[in-house]
């Protein structure tokens, strides 16, 4: 069994508290851990102590490490100072633990002990685990003349092992195929009734090669015509009635709590024995077919063995069972000629067992082989174990699915895990001894960078020597695990972009220092070789020659930071690279992708649109995708998925995609996984255990306009385990303090994230079934960065509505001015004089008013999550010529006539945009030019007001003007001038910057 230690490594600490009452302290640092205590030695009196000692922990439930919390207390030592103190302590939950090999040192800030308690400082600690396997026991040594017994023959296992199924893997050779072959040519077979369609589960070889197609770019997916004429285009959101049993009551026991429950048929063949012979060569190649009414499937042909091992697992959806008995028979595999009859057993489908689990699996029996008809007994056993369950059994995952047409690497259900990412940060300091090919120049160096396709340039160093300066950063996405190397490249512009390189170096990722904070880690200095370029001019170059200078570099993973893969108000994680640095979840979100309906036909079959639907998740790190459903339009998947949440303003992501390996008539490796829609949750809005079982409307934007391409069901639930802990997360920076202490630019963080959404979707590609390139991309929302002018009308429409309610109020008060309701201005000319004269109440007031509103508010709160809309993206309306322009590539690939015509209509809009900034300037210098004396006339005006307005405030209370400025806003429009207000004339007067731009 192994055995977990956890390793804690104290280091030091900077800046504790003084409490020996001579201005230092003697600290101590004591850890608690799953009832363990360490303590390290004492520092006399050092405010700024190293300690560096190690401490080990056993970890007795590894388990339920995430869950024990690590207790750091420092104090001062009472036998060297006069008396004992609390310095400080801080709590490491066990979440953040890392693997030995993945630490680093992090400083932690020390908490208070209680309110009145006085700390400051930080303690430096590397904390880690590692697993070690037990020393097997040493053979006892056998006594002499003592002759060892004979070894028993082994009982048949039950599961084979997995290097063996391997093995009979690569060796089987037989394509899959449907079989449509007639029954053996005997007595009993001539009675047998018309053998039923036959499927087979693909060969490992043939699913290899579908795994290696490279993915492409996106295609939108064909609309057919619906069969169905109630199909409507709905976009509102619907509550299912009636829900899922899980769901209706709450039941919290089973894993599978959110979705129905779907009622299997398993049947698992492990293996046969003392098989009759038919061949000639004295063997067979026997097979398993099981039968169930007109539903026949075959397991693999093992060739020549009497004793064949399949060990596969067959579920069959209770819809399919149109038979009381299911039938497993062995056949011998015959090229050419009808298949032998090697013998069956039956069961009846009354009498199989039901397991529900957390049950153990079944027990799998060796069964004598019968004739065809029952009446008699024929060489060999079969061992198989049959048994009723649902899609929670743990063989459902991996077993051949009769509703996934049996294509076991691309219709199956799988949990991916994106990539960590590191954001790489290249100091480049300086270079020394660098030798341009010309000897007579110093040349105009610079440094270029790359790590696999990404490439950055410093500047060309400012000095002119062989030893030029840079000192500048570059950034890079990382991900683990590393598979490439830094490359850095000195090179020499001789010419108009053309740069001729000097040396390189390359490093190891492995070897870079990880840091989880702002402080500066240890340069280094690395030396250039020689490039092929130079090697080939000088004839292959010698060692002497090798060397073309050093490299002074700062290199290391930041690790404080959140690398982006997502935009940013759609991400559905923000912790820190860094594990040291996570805090403990918050919540558990738990989905139920229940099913689909009205689901449009994506591609054609034999003359008929048929839809091969999955569907995938995102949420975090985390990615599922579930099984897929053949030629269905209401695909019924039931699979729970459960997320870790770490904070509530994240968004969750579900999209729906046809599979392109099954019935699709383009054979080529290009074809792809077209997308049906998607929907979004943010956390946020989700109340606490509560189940949200609604219908989201699967909306897709086409060239042709936004189309509804069905609906998806989904169950959610979001459980917190502290309510005051998630609203302790409202209060809190909401990306980790490394982008607020050392921001990254706009332009740098678009850069960035593109980077990480490619390098996340080509290693989920790489997975084992692949998840394409083409589903993630359209995931992570990877084109939101391009033009768009039905995207910029939505962000006006949207601001617009963010305005109205300012908007509202100008209205409301311009009414009160012209007295559209009299009773109405009459209150608020006694609440303007109330107050006016109580000024204390005005912000209490406003706060009520607040609150008064929300409460009112409160009974028109959403009862059902917020989804996509298409009317607030406009996607109802946009007219097809918009809808070209944002489907176009990027460089265009339209004709220079409409390319011609839509820049004209960007300069127009631009034009527009240009007058309104235009004007928004000429009142800012209109504002400037009152005290600049640019009109003469009008600043000594100004200035003469704002004198005889100081005295007159100096001399008259406050709340004679306000009540006097307030009555005359208010005044009756009988006593209001149609015509524009004297001051307003006078600033409209003001000159403006405008009459000198030329």
């Amino acid at each position: 069994m192994t055995t977990r230690k956890l390793i804690v490594e104290v280091c030091n600490a900077h800046n504790l508290m003084p409490k020996d009452g001579q201005g230092t302290s003697s600290p101590y640092v004591i850890i608690d851990f799953d009832g363990q205590r360490h303590r390290t030695k004492t520092q006399a009196r050092d405010l700024n102590p190293q300690w560096n000692e190690k401490l080990e922990f056993l970890v007795n439930d590894p388990e339920s490490m995430a869950a024990e919390v690590l207790e750091v207390n420092v104090y001062n030592d009472k036998k060297i100072g006069k008396r004992s103190n609390f310095l400080g302590r801080l709590k490491i939950w066990g979440s953040s633990f890392v693997k030995q090999g993945s630490e680093s040192l992090v400083y932690y800030p020390l908490d208070k002990r209680s309110v009145f308690s006085q700390v400051k400082g930080e303690i430096g600690l590397k904390v880690y685990y590692v697993d070690q396997q037990p020393e097997p026991p040493q053979p006892a040594p056998e006594a002499a003349g003592e002759e060892p017994a004979p070894e028993k023959p082994a009982e048949p296992a039950t599961d084979a092992p997995v290097a063996a199924k391997e093995e009979e893997n690569a060796k089987e050779s037989q394509p899959a195929e449907t079989e449509n072959a007639a029954e053996p040519e005997d007595e009993a077979a001539a009675k047998a009734p018309e053998e039923p369609k036959t499927e087979e589960i693909p060969a490992k070889e043939d699913e290899a090669k579908l795994a290696e197609e490279p993915p492409v770019a996106t295609k939108m997916a064909p609309v057919f015509h619906h069969p169905d004429s109630r199909y409507s285009m709905d976009y509102d959101l619907k509550d299912l009635n009636p829900r899922p049993l899980g769901a209706i009551n709450g039941d919290r026991t089973s894993t599978y709590d959110l979705v129905e429950q779907m009622p299997y048929l398993f049947v698992r063949v492990i293996k046969a024995r003392n098989l009759a012979a038919k061949d000639l060569n004295g063997s067979s190649d026997p097979y398993a077919r099981i039968t169930v009414g007109n539903h026949s499937i075959r397991t693999r042909t093992i060739a020549n063995n009497l004793n064949p091992d399949w060990d596969q697992v067959f579920a069959i959806s209770k819809e399919k069972l149109s038979s009381p008995t299911v039938e497993i028979s062995l056949w011998d595999a015959d090229v050419g000629k009808k298949d032998d009859f090697l013998g069956m057993v039956a069961f009846d489908l009354q009498e199989v067992p039901t397991r529900v689990p957390p049950d153990s699996p079944l027990a799998p029996q060796w069964y004598r082989l019968e004739d065809i008809r029952g009446e008699g007994i024929v060489k060999g056993d079969v061992m198989v174990a049959v048994w009723m369950g649902t899609q929670a059994d743990e063989a459902f995952p991996e077993a051949w699915q009769s509703d996934t047409g049996g294509l076991l690497v691309h219709t199956r259900s799988k949990v991916y895990l994106s990539p960590k990412l590191w954001y790489l940060r290249v100091n480049v300091i300086e270079a020394q001894d660098v030798q341009p090919q010309e000897k007579s120049r110093y040349g105009e160096l610079s440094v270029k960078a790359q790590l696999g396709s990404q490439s950055f340039r410093t500047r060309v160093s400012t000095n002119r020597s062989h030893s030029p300066f840079w000192n500048e950063d570059l950034l890079f996405v990382a991900a683990e695990p590393f598979e490439e190397h830094l490359v850095l490249t000195v090179e020499d512009r001789v010419g108009p972009e053309k740069e001729e390189a000097i040396g390189h170096a390359r490093i190891l990722l492995n070897a870079i220092e990880r840091r989880t904070d702002h402080r500066q880690v240890s340069s280094r200095w690395v030396n250039l070789e020689k490039t092929e370029n130079n090697q080939e001019e000088n004839g292959g170059g010698g060692g002497d020659n090798k060397f073309k200078g050093r490299l002074h570099l700062r290199l290391c993973f930041d690790g404080g930071y959140h690398v982006l893969d997502e935009a940013a108000q759609l991400t559905s994680d923000v912790r820190p690279t860094a594990k040291q640095l996570w805090k403990p979840p918050i919540g558990v979100l738990e989905v139920g992708i229940l099913g689909a309906k009205n689901l449009v036909p994506i591609k054609s079959k034999d003359g008929r649109g048929v839809t091969d639907a999955y569907c995938v998740a995102k949420y975090g790190t985390k990615w599922i995708r579930t099984r897929t459903v053949v030629d269905s339009y209401s695909p019924k998947w039931n699979e729970q998925y459960t997320w870790q949440v770490y904070d509530p303003c994240t968004v969750f992501t579900v999209g729906v995609f046809d599979n392109c390996h099954i019935y699709s008539a383009e054979k080529s490796p290009n074809r792809r996984d077209l997308r049906i829609g998607k929907v979004r949750i943010r956390i946020s809005t989700l109340q606490s255990d509560r189940i949200y079982t609604n219908a989201y409307p699967l909306l897709l934007l086409h060239p042709s306009g936004v189309k509804k391409m069905g609906e998806i069901e989904l169950a959610v639930r979001f459980s917190s385990y502290s309510v005051m802990n998630v609203l302790q997360l409202y209060t809190q920076p909401l990306l980790p303090k490394m982008h607020y202490l050392f921001p990254l630019g706009l332009g740098q963080q678009d850069l960035l994230r593109h980077t990480a959404m490619k390098i996340v979707a080509l290693r989920l590609s790489r997975s084992e079934p692949p998840l394409r390139q083409e589903v993630v991309q359209y995931m992570l929302d990877s084109d939101t960065h391009m033009w768009s002018m039905r995207r910029s009308k939505a962000n006006w429409f949207r601001i617009i509505n963010v305005l109205s309610g300012m908007m509202a109020i100008f209205t409301w008060i311009e009414g009160i001015c012209h007295w559209n309701n009299p009773i109405t201005t009459v209150l608020v000319h006694f609440l303007f004089l109330i107050l006016v004269m109580y000024p204390e109440l005005i912000l209490p007031t406003v706060f009520l008013y607040m609150f008064l509103i929300g409460t009112w508010n409160y009974r028109f709160r959403p009862r059902m999550p917020l989804h996509m809309d298409a009317r607030l993206s406009c996607a109802n309306v946009v007219n097809s010529d918009e809808l070209d322009e944002e489907f176009d590539t990027f460089p265009t690939s339209r004709s220079p006539d409409i390319v011609r015509m839509r820049y004209d209509r960007l300069r127009s809009l631009a034009g527009r945009i240009q007058t309104v900034l235009g004007d928004m300037a000429s009142q800012g210098e209109r504002i400037h030019s009152l005290l600049s004396w640019r009109d003469p006339r009008a600043t000594a005006s100004f200035i003469v007001f704002c004198l005889l307005a100081a005295v007159l405030l100096y001399v008259t209370p406050f709340r004679v003007i306000a009540v006097v400025f307030g009555l005359y806003f208010l005044r009756h429009p009988r006593f209001r001038d149609p015509m524009p207000s004297a001051p307003l004339n006078f600033f409209r007067r003001l000159p403006a910057l405008s009459d000198r731009i030329p």
